[in-house]
Formats: C-alpha cells, structure tokens, sequence
C-alpha cells in the first residue's frame, strides 16, 4: 500500500472513532451534563491526553514548531471546533436535527471546492458523482427519510451551511498545519487547546452544569477525551501529513455516519431502518468512487 493510502486508512480509522462521538454524548447527558460542557471536557481531557503522549513519545522539542504551523491549529481550533459547534448547535435549534444534519454533511463539497482554490486539484466526473452520492447518503443516513422535525428558515440554511462550511475547513487546516513537517501529536494538542480556550471563552460550560466536578462525569469526560478525540485526531493528522488528495479526506471520514448508525443500533436499539441502510451503503459507494484515479 502506498503512503498515501496508508494515511486514508488512518482518515478511515478517525470516522469510525469519530462514530462514537454520541455514544459519549449521550452517556454524558444521562450523568447531568450540558451540550457546552460535553464539548469542553471533550477538548480540554483531549488536549491533555495528546500532551502528554507528545512530551512521553516525543519530548518537548515536539511542540516547536513554525508560526504558520501554529496558525493553522490556532484556526483549527477556533473555527473547526469553537465556531462550528456554535453554528452546528444553533443549527440543530433552527433547522431540526434532521435538516441541521444534511447541511452539515455537505461539508465535503466544500472541501472539494476549497482544495481546487488553494490547492489546485481537479475532480473528475467520477469524483462530482461520488460527491453526490456521498451527501444523498449522508442525507439517508442521519435522517433514514424523515424530515418531519424541520423547520426551515433562510437564516436557518445559512447557519447550517455555515456548520457545513466551518466543518469542511478541517481538512483544510490541517494540510497547511502538516506542510512544515511537525509532529502530527502537537498538531492535535493545540488544536484542541484552541478549541478548549475559545469554547470556555465564549461561554463559560461550567457554569451550565449543576455537579461540573462529578467524578462520574469527569471520567467519561476523560473517555471522551482518549478515544473520540486524542486518539482520533493524532490518527488524523498523521493522515493528512501523508496525503495530497485533500478533496478525499471528508469523504472517506463520513465513514463517521455509518459507525454511529451501527454503534446506535447495538447498543441504544436503534433500528437501521431499510432508509438508513441504503445510506451507509451510499457512502460506502462515495468512498470507492473517490479512490478511482
């Protein structure tokens, strides 16, 4: 296998970790916690789990590096984790979770499009159909055909295509903050501790929560922080040190929707409904059509 191909299967890898993202949701949630609060004990345990893994696997050489490097992360962490869950969350307030959803996942359009700018690549028409297959499945696979919850507005579709757009610069970011050559561990710690500055920033979580200091809490807090996140984003960026095809990462990180489907049915008997099938299997389509040359 190419190099190449070995960072898509670590992008791969990331969705399915990125899958167990409402696992921890909702186990949070049954111990008191707020969505605001989820995110900041998500960033803040995260970023400590890859510091230390930085400084123990690498040392504190690890975290010099270059100030365009550390731009990039600066606006990871700011805009891909602080400004896309304000419009993500405001979104699903707006839209419905159903519609809200949809137009997150329109993210990888916006990356194929932000690629051809900054980084000259071209799709074919094999890609655009992947593309389209790729957010019709999406579509399918969060909502399994029901959009009964939404409600619509034109200030709605602009937030959640915002989420949608803020979600795609991820990618984005994170192949500028790997050009330098830095360690793909530093890179995801201060990308989650820009993160988890700018969340307690704007809106102090702490305070949202009755028991912040809960033990129970704090420990899949922890959870949370290790697997869906340290683990996940050291993969990622290690990926995309390796990757030139920048278009493709969202695509094959939507692996995320079919894991969380599967994860949802074993373990909260949520059915996959024939709708929902279909999708996962439509983004398993978008992703082989994407690895054609």
């Amino acid at each position: 296998m190419s190099a190449e191909g070995k960072g898509f299967l670590k992008v791969f890898a990331t969705g399915c970790l990125w899958g167990t993202i409402g696992l921890f949701v909702k186990l949070m949630e049954g111990q008191g916690s707020s969505s605001s609060y989820t995110s900041f004990l998500r960033l803040l345990f995260g970023f400590a789990v890859l510091a230390v893994l930085t400084l123990v696997l690498e040392g504190p050489k690890a975290f010099r590096i270059g100030r365009k490097t550390l731009l990039s992360c600066a606006l990871l962490g700011i805009v891909c984790q602080g400004i896309f869950n304000l419009f993500y969350s405001r979104s699903i307030s707006m839209n419905g979770m159903s519609v809200g959803s949809v137009l997150l996942y329109t993210a990888p359009v916006f990356t194929s499009i932000t690629s051809m700018l900054l980084f000259h690549e071209r799709l074919n028409a094999w890609k655009w159909l992947a593309l389209l297959i790729n957010v019709a499945g999406c579509a399918l696979t969060a909502t399994g055909g029901d959009f009964s919850g939404a409600a619509v507005s034109a200030a709605g579709i602009l937030i959640g295509v915002g989420a949608g757009f803020t979600y795609s610069l991820t990618a984005v970011f994170g192949r500028i903050a790997m050009e330098e050559k830095a360690s793909p561990l530093a890179v995801g710690a201060y990308n989650l501790l820009f993160g988890a500055i700018f969340v307690a920033l704007m809106g102090r979580p702490w305070l949202t929560v009755s028991h912040p200091l809960d033990l129970r809490l704090l420990f899949l807090g922890l959870l949370f922080g290790m697997i869906p996140t340290a683990l996940a984003y050291g993969l990622y960026f290690s990926g995309l040190q390796v990757i030139t095809h920048t278009s493709r990462v969202p695509v094959v990180a939507s692996v995320e929707l079919a894991a969380a489907a599967v994860i949802g049915a074993a373990v909260f008997s949520e059915g996959i409904t024939p709708v929902k099938m279909a999708g996962i299997l439509l983004v398993l389509l978008s992703i082989l059509l994407f690895s054609r040359e």
